[in-house]
């Protein structure tokens, strides 16, 4: 695609990724991945994501804005924020990404700041910054090798402790009136109470004091997506914490409200790029 930078050319083939784990960044999952057909429906994570592009290009949608990483850019999202992803170019693109916790980059900027500094918050844009690029895709590998964790553990902490210095800062405050705001969390969780339980927008509605209509309208506009997609997306999310835990699949599906393992394997896949049992092998 034009406009793209000089990269070395991937060569089209199917679809790969490669989830897996380190114990020296707990709770968190990192892959490796190449895409050429997927097309990530949006979703969201619990987790931040940061994602370096190795090569081709990457298409994403992320707080009502459609952006373009190119080789070397760092796609960071922030928890719990919509996002999809697509290819920009004919080949598909490559890259390697961090999904690390709250709990991790909480810790790591009060470390860097001498003091609770709360919880970190990312740019809504690519990241052109070429020395923290470098830094990242070293740790991605030393971790993948597994050969040294002492210098493993190292570039992870330097890397994201440039990520941090360089690029975050505070989340702005939210131009919600705080009866909306309250409203759309009460929504939410009456929705995370019990997965399985068929809800009504009606019940969320009344529950809120709302028609049906404006209920809807208020939970899109604050949420970035309808109340039904974004329990679709907390089903996932649940599924992936038991899924890490070893829960079997098709246990793991009925717990989390799908039909069966195969409605959950359909919508894991669009969300992760891979089957939930391939995930969970990782």
């Amino acid at each position: 695609m034009p406009g793209l930078r000089a990269q070395q050319r991937m060569t089209p083939s199917a679809d790969a990724a490669r989830y897996w784990r380190s114990d020296l960044l707990p709770g968190a999952e990192l892959v490796t991945a190449r895409y050429r057909r997927q097309v990530f429906s949006p979703h969201w994570h619990e987790s931040y994501v940061v994602p370096i592009i190795e090569a081709g290009g990457q298409r994403y949608r992320y707080r009502h804005a459609t952006l373009l990483a190119e080789p070397g850019h760092i796609a960071v999202i922030n928890p719990g924020e919509m996002h999809t992803a697509q290819r920009a170019t004919d080949d598909g693109w490559a890259y390697r990404a961090f999904y690390p916790s709250v709990d991790f980059m909480e810790r790591l900027a009060g470390e860097l700041a001498g003091a609770p500094a709360g919880t970190p918050w990312l740019p809504l844009r690519t990241l052109d910054d070429a020395t923290l690029a470098r830094q990242l895709l070293q740790a991605h590998r030393l971790l993948e090798s597994g050969r040294d964790a002492l210098a493993a553990e190292t570039a992870l902490l330097q890397a994201f402790a440039l990520l941090l210095t360089r690029h975050a800062g505070v989340r702005p405050e939210a131009a919600t009136p705080p009866a909306d705001r309250a409203r759309v969390a009460a929504m939410q969780e009456r929705m995370a109470a019990d997965l399985c339980e068929p809800v009504t927008l009606r019940t969320l509605a009344g529950a809120v004091g709302l028609s049906p209509f404006h209920a809807a309208r208020l939970f899109a506009r604050h949420v970035g997506m309808p109340p039904h997609a974004w329990r679709n997306q907390l089903r996932l999310n649940r599924a992936a914490q038991m899924l890490r835990r070893q829960v079997p699949v098709a246990e793991t599906a009925a717990a989390c409200g799908y039909a069966d393992q195969s409605h959950l394997t359909r919508h894991f896949k669009r969300a992760h790029g891979v089957a939930p049992g391939t995930w969970q092998r990782a």
